[in-house]
């Protein structure tokens, strides 16, 4: 199973679009692409590489968990976050209380390192780390991988921010952004070589749609970016832009 599921995931970080040329002057083609232009090239390239049957199944998924108006029923904008402690890698706990103390705090929630989509994500947030850290601001990613799986995702994409274990989503679910996996679809998964039980350390098969919180210093929400499509994820220019508004 982990034979087939390194092959999986070898497969996806070597097709990861490159985002590193940015010179003034540079033809198009050299313009670093956007987070979003990244995700819709990776996901325009992996369909030729899912067969019908799967893709059919994963298209039933979609619908059903987007049916479920996760982004109109989780915490809004305007809400207080809830408070809560996490564990990271190294058994060390974050607790949000204590963070917001030394001022806004980045919340994103991820599906986990399996995820290709997740790990484009986490570079790029990564590459704005400098600018959100100016801003006063500290970032964090939660999934619901065990700890041994964060400390594996953040090596893997050279991560110098907190990456904390969600055992059993107990965390998303407060934020309301959970959903368990259609039987089908988790039986695709684990064609792929992704066995949720064995990466989560549980049975319940739920996972976070992928989401960020901007977190403001007295512990309201200020901005939120919830979709249940897993190709979609929030822009850290628009992070940074919203953490630039707080500061004026």
């Amino acid at each position: 199973m982990y034979k087939y599921r390194s092959i999986y995931l070898l497969f996806f970080i070597c097709t990861a679009v490159s985002t590193t040329r940015a010179e003034t002057g540079n033809t198009p083609s050299d313009i670093p692409q956007s987070l979003q232009e990244q995700l819709d090239a990776f996901a325009a390239e992996s369909q030729s590489r899912i067969t019908p049957e799967s893709a059919e199944i994963m298209r039933q998924a979609a619908e059903e968990i987007s049916g479920k108006n996760i982004p109109q029923t989780c915490l809004q904008k305007g809400d207080t976050v809830p408070f809560f402690e996490l564990p990271n890698a190294k058994g060390e706990l974050f607790s949000i209380q204590e963070k917001l103390k030394d001022g806004p705090v980045v919340i994103t929630f991820y599906r986990g390192g399996w995820c290709p989509y997740c790990n484009l994500s986490l570079r790029a947030l990564q590459q704005s780390l400098p600018r959100i850290k100016e801003l006063g601001a500290t970032l964090v990613a939660i999934s619901p991988e065990q700890p041994d799986d964060t400390l594996d995702t953040a090596t893997k994409n050279t991560l110098e921010f907190e990456v904390l274990s969600d055992k059993g989503n107990t965390v998303a679910g407060s934020f309301g952004i959970t959903f368990t996996l259609p039987e089908k679809l988790k039986n695709t998964y684990k064609d792929f070589g992704i066995d949720l039980e064995t990466v989560n350390g549980d049975t319940l098969n739920t996972l976070p749609v992928p989401a960020t919180f901007i977190v403001d210093s007295e512990g309201t929400i200020v901005y939120t970016f919830v979709n249940t499509d897993y190709s979609k994820r929030a822009e850290p220019a628009e992070i940074i832009t919203v953490l630039e508004l707080l500061q004026e």
